[in-house]
C-alpha cells in the first residue's frame, strides 16, 4: 500500500475507535480521524472517504469534509488572512486554512491578496513535507477559459486578477475569457485576487482580450471632475494646480493625464464650480 499523501483524497477503513475519533487504515499505515471532523458514528471495518491534512500542530490527520481543492484539483479559494513575510491564508473548505507561500507572491507586498480576494489554486506538498495551496500556471488558466468572440469588443467586463507581471496583470473574466491590461490602461496596479471592472479594447486572434480598467472618455470627465471638486473641498476649496501645472505633478497627485485633467477642469469651469487665478484653482463659493 502507499504511503498517505496530504492533500488527497481517499478511501480507508476503520480500525479502532478511541474517546476522541477514529484510527483509519490503508493497511499499512493508521491516521487519525478526530469526531469533530466527522458527522457520523463510525463502526469497525467501515470503509469511509477522507480528506488528508495537517492540523494545526502540523499532525497528518482526517476529515470527512469534502475540501474545495486538492493535490488534483483546482478551484476557487477565499483569502482568509495576510501574514507579513511568510504569505497568504486561504479557506479551502476544511477547519484548517492553507497557507500559499510568500515565495509564490509577487515580490511587493502591495500586490498581494487581501481578505476576501478569491484565488484559483490547488494544494502541493513543499519538499519539508508542509501542505500548502499552489496558484495556477497560466497553462492551467488556459485549460478552464473559453474564447471570446469579436462582437465582444468595447463591452463591459468583470474578472479576477490571477497574475501580475511588471507590465500589467492578467485577468479571468466572470464568463471566461482571459485577458491582459497594460499598465498603460490602469490608474493603479491591481493585486492578485483582486476583482476588477473594465472595458474589452481589443479582441485577439486566439480568443483573448486587451483590457482597459480606464473609464470612457465621456464617463472619465464626470469621474475625474467629481475627483478634483473632493480634493478642494478637502482643501478648503483651493488647490495649487490649474491647466497650466505641469503633467508630472498632475499624474503624481490625481493619478490622470493633463488632457484628462483639463477636460474634467473644463467641465467645472463650465459649470461655474471653479475659477483659476495665479496658477490656483478655486472653488466658486469661495471668491
Amino acid at each position: 500500500m502507499e504511503r498517505f499523501v496530504p492533500g488527497e483524497i481517499t478511501t480507508l477503513t476503520v480500525k479502532r475507535e478511541v474517546p476522541f475519533g477514529y484510527f483509519l487504515t490503508n493497511g499499512k499505515e493508521e491516521v487519525l480521524l478526530p469526531k469533530n471532523e466527522t458527522e457520523h458514528l463510525l463502526a469497525i471495518e467501515e470503509p469511509v472517504t477522507v480528506f488528508l491534512y495537517h492540523d494545526h500542530q502540523g499532525r497528518l490527520c482526517a476529515t470527512t469534509k469534502t475540501p474545495k481543492i486538492t493535490n488534483e484539483t483546482y478551484g476557487w479559494v477565499e483569502v482568509a488572512d495576510v501574514v507579513p513575510k511568510l504569505g497568504v491564508f486561504v479557506n479551502i473548505g476544511i477547519s484548517k486554512d492553507v497557507l500559499v507561500s510568500v515565495d509564490d507572491l509577487p515580490t511587493l507586498p502591495s500586490l498581494w491578496p487581501q481578505r476576501g480576494d478569491m484565488l484559483y489554486c490547488s494544494l502541493k506538498t513543499d519538499k519539508r513535507g508542509r501542505l500548502l495551496a499552489q496558484l495556477a500556471t497560466d497553462e492551467v488558466m488556459k485549460e478552464i477559459a473559453i474564447k471570446a468572440p469579436e462582437s465582444v469588443f468595447n463591452q463591459n467586463i468583470c474578472g479576477r486578477v490571477y497574475r501580475v507581471i511588471k507590465v500589467g496583470a492578467f485577468i479571468i473574466s466572470d464568463v471566461g475569457y482571459l485577458g491582459f491590461i497594460h499598465e498603460s490602461q490602469r490608474r493603479r496596479e491591481p493585486r492578485l485576487g483582486e476583482a476588477v471592472e473594465g472595458r474589452i479594447i481589443g479582441v485577439k486572434e486566439d480568443g483573448t482580450v486587451n483590457v482597459s480598467l480606464l473609464p470612457r472618455k465621456h464617463e472619465s470627465i464626470d469621474e475625474d471632475a467629481q475627483m478634483i471638486y473632493r480634493y478642494m473641498e478637502s482643501r478648503g476649496g483651493a488647490m495649487p494646480y490649474s491647466d497650466k501645472s505641469d503633467p508630472e505633478d498632475i499624474q503624481a497627485r490625481f493619478q490622470m493625464s493633463k488632457a484628462a485633467f483639463k477636460r474634467a477642469l473644463g467641465r467645472l469651469m463650465k459649470e461655474k464650480k471653479v475659477y483659476q487665478e495665479s496658477g490656483w484653482t478655486y472653488t466658486v463659493k469661495e471668491k
